[in-house]
């Protein structure tokens, strides 16, 4: 019986299964990319693809088209005699290789029955460098052409020096695509120096370096080559050595009176086409040969020339890498017309506020250092929340150390990059240190009545190692990876503010300050609760107390001093500036007072030791003349 009804039941299941692959196979399913339907049925490759199962026909939703290399076996074109094969995506075409071109000026063909590829004579190159020698010498008189720059509005002659600058780019930028067999051109005279590369392909993680007069340029193939374009791209470099004296250091938006701004450097112009593209995913780095060597300068800007409606000035948007007496390395994300700007005399350390922060360091170190042997030496006190105390205070003894010995250690660079590498590690470590203290007061205050309160501890000993040095190292980490370059300043070694990268550093900074505050409160509001449903157990009632000092305490210590150095701006800078250096460089002794001196288990502890050594000296007193000393008395008598 039972097998009779099974039976009906898979012939009745087979039918559905062939009823549903008919109506799979008799439909045409949305075809994957590069592919199109067949009468509605099946899915084929479009031209110049195939499928990755080999069918010509499919069915499968999942089945992927990839592109054919028709210049590879086993198709292989033969695109005829000093010619060879391109492969695109889905097609390929035919090219001339170096030292060759069609007879059309065509850059590209489809096979070898339109092979014209005829020999580069050195007369075609002659013609091709005249053609750039002409463009330079109608630049040089515009340059020399007093009429043109003889107006006396500063807005007439940005206007026109952008205008200039913008036609310049255009000019050397056509001149070398229209003979794009000369891959590299160079001309010079004694106004400006021009240097072209025509690009056609890119091997990968490939440099080009672009020399004018003695200022250079490296910028990566990937942003000359555009994938939207047909045919060659070039990149031009051009060296103003006599632009500098036009459009000087007095376009400086930036410039502040006190200073003595000046032009260090030649003017310099970048650009690629055919497409102007002035973006560049890759940093493009640019080398600058100093006007006057040996500048003994205070302060150096990479600028670029920005074009604006009221005509342009000379702005700050570009990264210094590294300067000495002779060069100066920029770094910029965009092409522009750039220069180097050298001032005199910046803006003045205060003498007062770096003895301030010495002395108060110094103080700070030996305070750090007092804690740390304290939080290790007296068990009384030993618990979670003194190894907290006492891994913050070694991250800050460590921090102000290096701080005090090798912030102005600037030389070498790598050695300055390691150290700022160091100070940013050391420092961020500090900050989650003392977010850990907020998170453990916090939960402190919260189980300050429930039974389980071991729990915390256990929670804090898992979570804390990771959070305290794992968390700085994979901020660092991220930091040294992408802009490693921008540790380290010409005047200290700490993080370069270009690019935003400080922020690396105070965001984390900023995050903790909050989170501190919000902890505070939190406690506070615990703690007025619980006090208000308590009797009057005195121990409880002290407990209360001391985490609200400690709450108080540490909320000064480890959030508001540091908000300080955020407010130095404006009228009120210089008082900002000395109240951030006092409050932040005796930290350590701050961190002492309250978590040792007015810690009565440790002064119970300090006293205990002077206790026992009293009484050891007087031991040792007694000893000394006792009852042996007085029989030797005796004896004498």
């Amino acid at each position: 019986m039972r097998g009779s009804l099974l039976l009906p039941g898979l012939c009745f299941l087979l039918s559905l299964s062939g009823a549903v692959a008919r109506k799979t196979t008799g439909t045409c399913h949305p075809c994957p990319q590069n592919a199109y339907c067949v009468n509605g049925t099946y899915c084929t490759c479009s031209h110049g693809y195939k499928s990755e199962s080999g069918q010509i026909y499919f069915t499968f939703p999942l089945e992927t088209c990839k592109d054919i290399d028709e210049c590879k076996p086993p198709i292989n074109i033969y695109c005829g005699v000093n010619a060879k094969c391109q492969n695109t995506e889905g097609s390929f075409y035919c090219h001339c290789i170096t030292g060759y071109r069609l007879l059309s000026g065509d850059e590209k063909f489809s096979n070898s029955s339109e092979n014209t590829c005829q020999k580069i004579t050195p007369s075609n190159k002659t013609k091709d460098t005249k053609e750039l020698q002409r463009v330079v010498e109608r630049i040089e008189s515009l340059l020399n052409n007093k009429t043109l720059w003889g107006m006396e509005e500063r807005r007439n002659i940005a206007s026109t020096a952008t205008s200039f600058l913008q036609t310049v780019e255009s000019t050397v930028l056509d001149t070398a695509l229209k003979a794009p067999d000369q891959k590299i051109q160079k001309v010079q005279n004694s106004t400006l120096a021009v240097e072209t590369r025509v690009v056609t392909d890119c091997s990968q993680g490939i440099m080009f370096n672009l020399k004018a007069q003695m200022n250079s340029m490296d910028i990566h193939c990937d942003d000359i080559i555009q994938g939207d374009i047909q045919g060659p791209s070039a990149v031009a470099f051009v060296s103003f050595s006599s632009l500098g004296n036009i459009i000087n250091a007095t376009f400086f938006e930036e410039m502040n009176d006190k200073d003595r701004v000046y032009l260090n450097s030649q003017v310099v112009s970048a650009a690629i086409g055919p497409k102007r593209n002035t973006s560049l995913s890759q940093s493009v780095i640019l080398n600058f040969q100093h006007v006057k060597m040996k500048p003994g300068i205070k302060k150096i800007f990479c600028v670029y020339w920005k074009g604006t409606k009221e005509g342009g000035h000379w702005s700050e948007g570009c990264v210094l890498m590294q300067a000495n007496e002779t060069h100066t390395t920029c770094s910029s994300t965009h092409l522009s017309s750039f220069a180097v700007l050298m001032a005199f005399h910046s803006q003045k350390h205060d003498p007062a506020l770096n003895v301030i922060t010495y002395v108060g360091l110094s103080l700070s170190l030996l305070c750090l250092l007092l804690a740390a042997l304290t939080f290790l030496l007296c068990k009384p006190i030993q618990n979670t929340s003194t190894s907290l105390h006492l891994q913050l205070s070694i991250c800050l003894f460590l921090a102000h150390l290096i701080f005090l010995t090798a912030i102005d250690q600037t030389e070498p660079k790598v050695l300055c990059a390691i150290i700022a590498g160091a100070l940013h590690y050391l420092y961020l470590a500090s900050f989650i240190w003392m977010l850990l203290e907020g998170l453990h007061l916090f939960l402190t205050a919260r189980n300050l009545m429930v039974v389980n309160y071991s729990s915390v501890n256990k929670f804090m000993k898992k979570l804390m190692f990771p959070l305290g040095y794992g968390v700085p190292a994979v901020i660092v980490a991220i930091s040294a990876a992408f802009k490693p370059h921008l540790y380290g300043t010409p005047d200290r070694c700490w993080l370069h503010t270009d690019q935003g990268f400080i922020w690396g550093f105070l965001g984390p900074v900023c995050a903790v300050i909050c989170v501190n505050f919000v902890f505070f409160f939190l406690v506070l509001w615990i703690l007025k609760r619980k006090l208000s449903s308590l009797n009057s157990e005195v121990s409880t009632i002290q407990n209360i107390r001391m985490l609200t000092l400690k709450a108080t305490a540490q909320l000064f210590i480890l959030g508001c001093t540091w908000c300080l150095g955020i407010f130095q701006l404006g009228p009120a800078a210089h008082v900002m500036a000395y109240l951030f250096t006092i409050i932040n460089s005796l930290q350590g002794f701050f961190i002492f007072l309250v978590y040792c001196l007015l810690s009565q288990q440790v002064q119970k502890w300090f006293g205990e030791i002077i206790k026992s050594k009293s009484e050891s000296e007087t031991h040792t007193l007694s000893s000394r003349f006792g009852p042996d000393s007085k029989s030797s008395e005796n004896k004498q008598r």
